[in-house]
């Protein structure tokens, strides 16, 4: 077994996007190749329901995936062929928009007015692009949690994990999304099988990912006690991106408020990608024709089921 290093590693940054909604980009747009068959992922975590109740209204999406994903607080959602619903705390949707839909997002704080959540692009093949949207509504209560005698809980959302497979099924990446909580102190080890791209990001305590030998953290410059720079290894915290080189397996060692955090999986896709906003393509051809379509009135190729 081949423990996977380190390869970079990010902080999330603050945006805005939709109507007016603050939150924060753990990437996305320009190069992604390093997340490959993922575009982009976003944390939407505010207690300011001033920073977020404007919400996400109608917007078109062409050629990938959206992955929302619940922690607190609701979203209410609807496109353009008449599907409605309303996540909740714990609860995912996956959607395909594949040849295109048109659809708005609306979130709403828990009673103290939290709102969290992420939300998770993923490209599909170019034999895919045109496909029939689809949806893939996942309540709380459907998902798998594993856990062990040292208390690290596992919820599969998406792929398998220890025989178990996540509700999320049919997709063309063969992505694995897990959300992972490790208790303090306590170290653990994930299986990644070399052929999948692989990053994990920190939203909760801090933990040091392993590398083929010792712990690997941000190497920081510091003021030492005789006044001298100093080289330091950082642990990850809260809203850390860690980006893995290959290997078959992620090792991570919790700090000592424990951890959790996504680690998210997948084949990629090595395809060309036109990508305007939330429309991803294969071609500037196709792009400049979808956004044409988007224009005058056709971009919509599939109705209601």
């Amino acid at each position: 077994m081949t423990i996977r290093t380190v390869k970079r590693t990010s902080t999330a940054k603050p945006t805005m996007e939709g109507a007016g909604v603050k939150l924060q980009r753990v990437f996305g747009f320009g190069d992604t190749s390093d997340f490959d068959p993922f575009l982009m992922m976003d944390d939407f975590r505010n207690d300011d329901p001033r920073d977020y109740l404007a919400g996400f209204p109608w917007h078109p999406h062409r050629g990938i995936e959206t992955i929302t994903y619940v922690l607190a607080g609701t979203v209410e959602h609807g496109d353009s062929l008449g599907n409605r619903g309303n996540l909740g705390a714990g609860d995912v949707q996956w959607m395909t928009a594949g040849s295109g839909i048109l659809h708005q997002e609306m979130p709403k704080g828990d009673e103290q007015g939290r709102m969290h959540g992420f939300q998770l692009w993923a490209n599909l093949p170019s034999t895919l692009k045109m496909s029939p949207p689809r949806y893939q509504d996942v309540p709380s209560g459907e998902i798998v949690a594993l856990g062990d005698d040292h208390g690290t809980i596992v919820r599969v959302i998406c792929g398998d994990y220890k025989g178990k497979r996540g509700p999320v099924d049919g997709i063309a990446a063969e992505p694995r999304y897990l959300d992972i909580s490790v208790p303090p102190g306590k170290r653990k080890t994930f299986p990644v099988e070399t052929y999948r791209q692989a990053f994990a990001y920190v939203f909760e305590g801090s933990a040091r990912f392993a590398g083929a030998s010792a712990p690997f953290g941000v190497l920081t410059e510091r003021e030492g006690p005789d006044g001298s720079e100093q080289l330091v290894r950082e642990t990850f915290a809260n809203r850390s991106l860690v980006v893995f080189d290959s290997g078959d397996e992620v090792t991570v060692e919790a700090g000592p408020g424990g951890v959790r955090f996504l680690l998210i999986s997948g084949r990629p896709l090595r395809e060309p990608i036109a990508w305007h906003g939330p429309i991803v393509m294969n071609t500037e051809a196709e792009l400049r024709q979808a956004v044409a379509e988007l224009r005058n009135g056709n971009f919509i190729k599939h109705d209601r089921p």
